[in-house]
């Protein structure tokens, strides 16, 4: 065997290694985890969106047999209150939820008080003998309404966003025209197939603390954990199992995580709860919900000259582990891939009594690409071209890369890596064939359809440091290791970290493993979130990689009585360069040479591994073309979305299939949130989407097959593959792209100022204009 016959991984489209067990009917889900003698845990949740609590009776759910324990927040008073892993400012911290309501409730389905018992029915039927007293209090439902109080004078309006750079005024004084829109985005979250459950294992002999059932962050969970319990890292361990869905909902620190592992420890005995339906509509985190006020200076070309924007960010009852993430995304990315000179944004984080907030899918992001390009639309309208047309004129040249905003969020400062925006936009119309749609749009009007097609751009984030690590081990038996401390949340990290392991080390893509989401297996790590993995782990992984295969080759090399660089590793032999025939060894044949008490090992630490770690302070910033095209029918107001496209510039796709794969499943959220999806309220703050029948989301019916370019013309200097990250930019631009299709098919510019739009609100809009 030659090396020329060395494969090539990275950038194909292998197949998933996940799949497996799933397929098979293998998988290993949080609710599939049982412990002899275990208990499960109910939550007893408020009722009334805000009140005093007057009282809490356990007497009568503790008489029922069977039932082995309930607490109040009196019963939990020493653990303090979640703390937050994001966008930490100090002054939120007096916003924090603690694990069950003290003296307050904040929002329907605050965690009032809890039940163990001997199986999850009796539990069920326990927590209703709980008797919670509460006294109404009146409700603030809208973030842009008046400030109310929190607690102990402190104010609903937790903290301001501030951020901007250059002349803001003078711009305004000296421009053409001004354009004003006020904007705002619904309520809606993630709503996973798999909703949350944590099982709490206390291990007495060993004094080891588990969790099963964690997903997203196990590391920082597991040390948060250990410190409000008082514990130290090295005893408290938490385990990734299947994770059906994660989308930034799944995974963060919860009331109920927290409560069965402090059950476990002083029960003695294993704790589950898994969470209902109706629970994870009322009680996990929510997001998206902001008004915004943002006005544009102009020059009569309409290019952009700035940007001043303020926003109301619900948060909803408490601030949880985000902190202020999603509103300090949407401030800081707002500018997008345009030439905006000057910049100013202030944003209000605002407590409602709702369900708390945290970040979903492309958080921040979402909300501010739709007001952004619902701005550039009218800017459009303003001077007389079209939304493509102004695009091209903002939009940053490749020559002006990188571009430094002057802008920062999630601690780091805004640079955009590398791009190039005008050549991506041509891309997606030559894809979708735009001037041929144009004329067969224009033809369908002719004919009495409503029929129009938008665009929107954006930037997004991704490669979130500032570090991963990796400890690659070869065993005796050829079979190669990756352990991480990056999470799965079904994006497919087991393949391309697999994919890039088996090519730079040369070993078969059938024969390495990756372990991720095991506390115990690595010391550190950050997990999955931020779009971050395939940079930060991947690139790490590669290092470990190439350090292992000098390992091997040196190893081998004397072994063989030849140099290192005469050999060179393929599908897990090592072989001659030159071709030459003669003794060849494999790894596994490496990893023996290499066990203790082998001459070969000498002072060195014995076995075939190694480790390494990717360090970084800059984010990438990957970018996308959206294009929609819709039609409305005038007696109902159905919206139905015919065509879809997405041109995405990723730096260099590992797998294009688990790209094309995250982008269609970004759009179908994005769809949910434009057309379909919202948690409403009514005035005393009762929520009226808390099943499926309320609550809704598009089906396959309601998503087109997406069109899909995954461009490569951008890798990024950050990281040597060049790698930027691909989740989340299906979801980005979808509100933009429908809203900027329908005001084309109404041919109303601005029509569309709110999401999710309604099938009503298409048939008020058709009426009003008589078309």
């Amino acid at each position: 065997m030659s090396a020329a016959a060395k494969a090539t991984l990275v950038g194909k489209s292998v197949l998933r290694k996940e799949d497996g067990p799933l397929l098979r009917g293998q998988g290993k889900f949080a609710a599939d985890i049982n412990f002899p003698n275990q208990l499960h845990m109910r939550v007893v949740r408020s009722t009334y969106a805000h009140g005093n609590i007057v009282s809490v009776d356990l007497a009568p759910a503790l008489a029922i047999p069977g039932v082995v324990a309930a607490w109040s927040f009196a019963d939990v008073a020493e653990i303090p209150p979640i703390d937050f892993r994001l966008t930490r400012l100090e002054q939120l911290a007096a916003y924090r939820q603690t694990i069950l309501a003290k003296d307050k409730v904040r929002y329907v389905g605050d965690p009032v008080a809890v039940v163990f018992a001997e199986d999850p029915y009796l539990a069920e039927d326990a927590a209703e003998h709980v008797v919670v007293e509460i006294e109404e209090l009146p409700v603030i439902l809208h973030a842009d309404g008046e400030i109310g109080e929190f607690r102990d004078g402190l104010p609903t309006e937790t903290a301001l966003i501030k951020k901007g750079y250059g002349d803001v005024d003078g711009a305004f004084a000296t421009a053409h025209a001004v354009v004003n829109l006020s904007l705002s985005i619904g309520r809606h979250s993630g709503v996973p197939m798999e909703t949350r459950g944590a099982i709490g294992h206390y291990i007495a002999e060993t004094d080891m603390l588990e969790m099963y059932g964690a997903a997203k962050v196990p590391h920082w969970n597991r040390d948060q954990l250990a410190k409000m319990f008082g514990r130290t890292a090295a005893n408290t361990n938490l385990f990734e199992g299947h994770v059906g869905g994660g989308f930034g909902i799944r995974g963060e620190m919860y009331p109920e995580d927290v409560l069965v592992c402090l059950a476990a420890l002083r029960l003695g005995r294993p704790v589950k709860w898994i969470e209902d339906r109706r629970e994870h509509l009322i009680a996990a985190n929510h997001s998206r919900q902001q008004t915004h006020h943002i006005r544009a200076a102009i020059d009569r070309d309409g290019n952009i000259l700035a940007i001043d924007n303020e926003f109301f960010h619900d948060q909803g009852g408490y601030m949880r582990t985000h902190a202020a993430t999603v509103p300090d995304l949407a401030a800081a990315m707002l500018p997008g891939p345009y030439r905006i000179p000057a910049y100013r944004v202030l944003g209000h984080i605002r407590l409602t009594n709702k369900t708390p907030g945290g970040t979903y899918r492309a958080p921040g992001r979402y909300e501010s690409t739709f007001v952004r390009e619902r701005l550039l639309d009218a800017v459009a309208a303003k001077v007389g071209i079209s939304g493509v047309e102004v695009r091209r004129r903002n939009l940053i040249a490749t020559s002006e890369m990188p571009v430094t905003r002057a802008l920062e969020t999630l601690g780091t400062d805004i640079v955009l890596d590398s791009g190039d925006y005008p050549k991506l936009l041509d891309k997606a119309l030559n894809g979708i064939g735009w001037d041929d749609l144009q004329t067969q749009i224009t033809s369908r009007r002719k004919a009495g359809e409503l029929v129009g097609s938008g665009v929107a751009m954006f930037v997004e984030k991704s490669g979130l440091g500032p570090f991963d690590d990796v400890r690659i081990n070869v065993g005796t038996d050829g079979l190669v290791e990756v352990v991480t401390g990056a999470a799965s949340v079904g994006q497919g990290v087991e393949t391309v970290i697999a994919q890039i392991c088996a090519e730079k080390l040369g070993a078969s893509y059938a024969n390495v493993s990756v372990i991720h989401g095991q506390t115990n297996r690595i010391a550190r790590g950050l997990g999955a979130f931020a779009s971050r993995v395939s940079v930060m782990t991947g690139e790490a992984t590669r290092q470990a990689a190439l350090k292992l295969r000098d390992k091997a080759l040196a190893a081998a090399a004397e072994l063989m009585q030849l140099t290192a660089d005469q050999l060179d590793i393929v599908d897990g032999e090592i072989v001659r360069l030159d071709g030459s025939t003669g003794p060849s060894m494999t790894l596994a044949e490496i990893a023996k040479a290499l066990e203790p008490g082998s001459n070969l090992v000498g002072d060195g630490e014995p076995g075939l591994f190694a480790e390494a770690s990717f360090e970084s302070k800059h984010m990438t910033y990957p970018y996308g073309v959206h294009v929609a095209v819709v039609s409305l029918a005038r007696d109902t107001g159905g919206i139905s979305v015919e065509r879809y496209l997405v041109a995405y510039d990723i730096g260099k796709a590992i797998n294009p299939m688990l790209v094309d794969g995250q982008i269609v499943g970004g759009v179908a959220q994005g769809i949910g949130g434009a057309l379909y999806e919202e948690f409403t309220y009514d005035d005393r703050g009762e929520p009226l989407a808390v099943t499926f029948a309320d609550y809704l989301m598009p089906t396959a019916r309601e998503v087109p097959d997406v069109e899909v370019i995954i461009s490569e013309d951008a890798p990024s200097p950050l990281n040597p593959m060049g790698l930027k990250g691909a989740g989340e930019g299906g979801t980005n631009a979808v509100g933009a792209a429908i809203a900027a299709a329908i005001d084309d098919a109404l041919g109303q510019p601005g029509a569309i100022t709110q999401l999710p739009v309604s099938p009503q609100r298409i048939k008020a809009l058709v009426k009003r204009t008589n078309i």
